[in-house]
């Protein structure tokens, strides 16, 4: 039997603001420092899809107020069909990113098959759309809007899709971990709700159960689960796009995401934000990719000699 996972890499930026004038963010190194750091040789994945790093504009895009918006629907369509593709062979895709807009394309290749709820494990509530801050005053960043996006808030141009319409996701099918920040002025994002507060001293187990409820009261037995490696404590993961405490650890995130795993209603994973530009020295490559690995360890076959 083949290896279960397949891993999409997703080496783009085009969610995020430029962290200087003139100069993209380099989160689109991300999953090539991961595969390098052993993730591939640890998952041993049936394939790995390299897509092409989409061009990164400064300046506004023709008639949309976010960055990068007609650009970044183009390459969602085109994640959208590899996700499809691993689905429909019975294998689990991991999506390395890359920023946080690379869930609009899982959920969106999840979603041509049916219902898909959401595990929304991130250290914001990346919920900023237009009923909550000023679209003309400055152009919006997909990575902080991702799930307003996927919930149907925002442009069409992100928002509606071809086979799906919209949302990608409803709001009661949404779960939401390690929101550090109270939602985007004064709002709350939608769903059920477990805050960095709420988790930042419970067993991972522990936290994993009421999440594995809570997806039980709403019969969702097909999920995404998306992983912003910043709902990790900045004391233990400085290089993201937007550190902060308080958070997890290594060791209690990777119990989160295996129990979640585990379940057999995830079908799906991906994760974003982890900068190497902020980690010159690599030091965080080969502890997030021993995460994601010993995390998904089950899901790989393991070879018996005879």
């Amino acid at each position: 039997m083949p290896p279960a996972v397949d891993i999409v890499a997703a080496p783009w930026n085009l969610g995020l603001r430029p962290l200087a004038p003139g100069h993209e963010p380099g989160t689109w190194r991300a999953p090539s420092a991961l595969l390098s750091a052993g993730l591939e040789a640890r998952l041993r994945p049936a394939r790995v899809v390299e897509l092409d790093r989409p061009p990164y504009a400064f300046d506004p895009q023709p008639a949309t107020r976010i960055r990068n918006g007609v650009t970044l629907r183009a390459y969602t369509l085109r994640l959208a069909d590899e996700v499809r593709t691993t689905l429909a062979a019975g294998r689990f895709p991991l999506v390395l990113g890359g920023d946080c807009s690379i869930l609009l394309g899982c959920l969106l290749g999840a979603r041509r098959d049916g219902r898909c709820g959401l595990v929304h494990l991130d250290g914001h509530s990346d919920f900023r759309h237009p009923g909550n801050h000023d679209a003309d005053a400055s152009l919006g960043s997909a990575a902080g809007m991702d799930l307003a996006l996927a919930t149907g808030r925002g442009e069409l141009l992100l928002t509606h899709w071809p086979e799906v319409g919209r949302p990608l996701v409803a709001d009661r099918d949404v779960v939401q971990i390690g929101d550090r920040e109270g939602g985007e002025g004064g709002e709350l994002p939608p769903g059920f709700r477990l805050t960095a507060g709420e988790i930042a001293h419970a067993e991972a187990d522990d936290v994993a159960d009421r999440v594995i409820r809570q997806l039980e009261r709403r019969g969702l037995d097909r999920v995404w689960l998306h992983l912003d490696f910043d709902v990790l404590d900045e004391r233990v993961l400085p290089a993201v796009d937007s550190p902060g405490s308080p958070g997890l650890d290594f060791p209690r995130l990777t119990r989160l995401v295996s129990a979640l795993v585990g379940t057999g209603r995830i079908i799906g994973l991906d994760a974003a934000i982890y900068d190497p530009e902020l980690d010159p020295d690599g030091t965080y490559a080969a502890p997030l990719a021993d995460c994601l690995a010993s995390a998904l360890a089950p899901l790989t076959t393991v070879e018996v000699s005879p």
